[in-house]
């Protein structure tokens, strides 16, 4: 079993930034990629950044240029620093880890103000 935790979020006027981050602990020797989904209301959860198996990183085209997904050298605890927010970056972020299984947390919310 592998658990997230999530810290961060908030709310933020437009041009902004917040940084979100999610520690991992358990098994997480079994994770081989890990990263940011949102889901705004009434919309489907999308992907906002991942480092993926091989090691690269994939982004959103909404925010190429204003996020930037980190992890730290244990490898266990994922980043995002999120610049230049935009009222359509609100939504619920969920941080996802992908091994034997998916995990999830449990979101936490960001709000953008214009």
């Amino acid at each position: 079993q592998v658990q997230l935790v999530e810290s961060g979020g908030g709310l933020a006027q437009a041009g902004g930034s917040l940084r979100l981050s999610c520690a991992a602990s358990g098994a997480i020797f079994n994770i081989y990629a890990m990263g940011w989904y949102r889901q705004a209301p009434g919309k489907q959860r999308e992907l906002v950044a991942m480092f993926t198996r091989g090691g690269s990183t994939n982004y959103a085209d909404s925010v190429k240029g204003r996020f930037t997904i980190s992890m730290n050298n244990a490898r266990n605890t994922v980043s995002l620093q999120m610049n230049s927010l935009k009222p359509e970056d609100t939504a619920v972020y969920y941080c996802n880890a992908e091994g034997t299984r998916n995990y999830w947390g449990v979101g936490t919310l960001v709000t953008v103000s214009s």
